[in-house]
């Protein structure tokens, strides 16, 4: 997996997945938002995104999966 391209995609699609599922599983979208940025950094301290463009396309990602959450967490709130 030495490609940009496909670490670009990645980090496109698995930080927001990752606050989702963590979301789901801790029940609470700050915790989930904390742990999924901890898992990011410990990827770019090893370093597993070197192009620049990846980290941005990683803050990008965890902010729509956190804001996605959030509103999941509404809607579950309001049916209750």
């Amino acid at each position: 997996m030495d490609s940009i391209v496909e670490k670009l995609l990645l980090a496109l699609f698995l930080p927001g997945l990752l606050v989702i599922l963590f979301t789901r599983i801790t029940y609470n979208h700050i915790v989930a938002l904390l742990l999924s940025i901890a898992l990011i950094a410990a990827s770019v301290y090893a370093g597993y995104s070197t192009p620049a463009i990846v980290f941005v396309a990683d803050a990008f990602s965890l902010t729509i999966g956190f804001w996605f959450a959030t509103r999941m967490r509404k809607q579950s709130k309001k049916e209750d």
